[in-house]
């Protein structure tokens, strides 16, 4: 199984409020490399949801839901993308974008090389790192 990594601006729709909804559909995503991964990920792959703007740091864990389908925002005739995502766990510690950056086995994950990306693939080795960095357990 793969993993992937998700930003979200915390203003709009931050980890907790997954967690409160148990379930979302990830969409809104304009961006042709994030939509192919969005369209890549399986059920029940783990996600990192990573809140940008201020936080800049990985919050917590989700997991996919429901494959990618059709996004219901997306203007009429554009062919994007959405999942559905379930919150797995709170990281005990969030990581902040700073320690992803410090982290060798962390160079290559796609928000630290590809920081506008929004949806990326993370191997796991880097799924493992960002976990330890967080002191969470899965």
């Amino acid at each position: 199984m793969a993993s992937w990594i998700v930003k979200t601006e915390p203003d709009d729709y931050p980890f907790s409020q997954l967690q409160r909804d148990k379930r979302a559909a990830w969409t809104g995503i304009r961006n042709f490399q994030a939509r192919n991964n969005l369209r890549a990920m399986k059920k029940g792959e783990l996600v990192l949801v990573f809140h940008t703007g201020a936080d800049k740091q990985v919050m917590g864990v989700a997991k996919v839901l429901a494959e990618a389908s059709a996004d219901p925002t997306a203007p009429e005739g554009e062919d994007w993308s959405k999942v559905d995502l379930a919150p797995v766990k709170a990281l005990v510690e969030p990581v902040p974008l700073a320690a992803l950056k410090a982290s060798k086995a962390l160079q290559g994950l796609s928000i630290v090389r590809q920081s506008r990306l929004s949806v990326g693939a993370v191997t796991d080795a880097e799924l493992a790192a960002v976990l330890a960095l967080g002191k969470t357990r899965l």
